[in-house]
Formats: C-alpha cells, sequence, structure tokens
C-alpha cells in the first residue's frame, strides 16, 4: 500500500491500475478534496457528473453507487464510504472563482490551477478537466434551486474508499476555496492499496 499527503491547498497526479484502491482521507476533518479521472487509455475518456448522477438518479452518490465516464463505462466504485455527503454539481475552483465569487483579484491557489499544472504530466490540457468529484463538500440544494455550501460533515479520519474499474490516470486536491473546508484550509491523504483478486472490476 502507498500512502501520501496532500499539503493544504496543494494537489496531484497518479496512475489507477484496474482493480487498485484509493482511499481518501480528511486528516484534520472539514477539508474537501477534489477528485477527476482519465481512462489511462485515451485520456478523452474522462470522470463525468452527468453520467453518474443520471444513473444512480441521486445527486448524493455513496457506498455502492458507481462512478461513470463520459462513455457510460465504469470508472470507480464506492467501496465505502464514512461520510455518505459529496458534491458532483460544482467545479473546481479557479482563479474565476475568486474574482467572480470572492472578489478576490490578487493570485490565489486554486484546485483547477492545481489539477491542470499536476495532470499536464500526462498529457491533459486544462480544457479537457471536467467538473470534479469534491470528496466531503457538502452543498445544500434549496426548493428553488439554490445552492448552499456548508461546512463538510467530515471529521478527523474520515475517509472515502473507490476502486478503480478500469486503468485511470487521477487527479485529487486538497481544495482551495475558503467556503467549502470552513474557512480553513488543511492537508489531504490518500492510500493506493493493491488489486483486490476477491472482487474483479468490471469489464
Amino acid at each position: 500500500m502507498i500512502r501520501s499527503r496532500l499539503e493544504p491547498q496543494t494537489g496531484t497526479a497518479f496512475e489507477l491500475k484496474a482493480g487498485e484502491t484509493l482511499r481518501v482521507i480528511d486528516v484534520e476533518g472539514e477539508q474537501v478534496a477534489d477528485l477527476t479521472a482519465f481512462a489511462r487509455a485515451d485520456t478523452t475518456e474522462w470522470l463525468s457528473s452527468g453520467r453518474s448522477i443520471d444513473y444512480a438518479n441521486t445527486i448524493y452518490l455513496t457506498k455502492g453507487h458507481t462512478l461513470y465516464s463520459n462513455r457510460s463505462r465504469p470508472m470507480f466504485t464506492i467501496v465505502e464510504d464514512d461520510v455518505g455527503r459529496h458534491d458532483f454539481l460544482l467545479t473546481p475552483c479557479s482563479r474565476e472563482t475568486f474574482e467572480i465569487i470572492y472578489k478576490n483579484t490578487d493570485y490565489h491557489p486554486s484546485c483547477f490551477e492545481n489539477l491542470w499544472r499536476n495532470l499536464g504530466e500526462f498529457g491533459i490540457a486544462p480544457d479537457m478537466i471536467p467538473t470534479t468529484l469534491n470528496i466531503f463538500m457538502n452543498v445544500q440544494v434549496g426548493k428553488d434551486g439554490t445552492l448552499k455550501i456548508l461546512p463538510p460533515l467530515s471529521r478527523a479520519g474520515d475517509a472515502i474508499l473507490l476502486r478503480a474499474e478500469m486503468d485511470l490516470v487521477v487527479g485529487l486536491t486538497a481544495c482551495s476555496a475558503e467556503m467549502s473546508n470552513n474557512g480553513s484550509f488543511k492537508p489531504i491523504a490518500y492510500e493506493i492499496g493493491e488489486i483486490d483478486q476477491l472482487t474483479p472490476p468490471s469489464s
């Protein structure tokens, strides 16, 4: 097993083989991690929020749900989930996020930048990055459709475990947006587990 740590407001990218697991851990609590993925064999196939939400018939994806690609192929299965509340509606925070929403024109680290800088090593351009699975992000939808970002429900040590259903390139961040993380920035840990021979990935 490989265990690594993302310092606050940073990101990484790595390969994950079919059948391997990825555990994302909130080290201190109330910290979001943005996750995206691309098929290793063809990076024009990526993790799709729309397909995943369509097929699950819920915006709150959790244990037992499958995360699909834009070509409707399984990319991940959620095997375990301590929290049960994640967001798959909002895009990764970017420079424009802080200019438009926060009215901040100074430089600010962002998940979008942390993703494209790291995924660029795999030939993935910024415009290819889709809506991310915002792990531990707590977004409430009002009756009128208004979105409200609340503090994450995750506590120190809470985690989500995903199994790769195909060979992937994965991007992961420790989120940089103040509202998403209840006003502070904290680390994220992650573990890559070995292929589970008892539960092979779907073909």
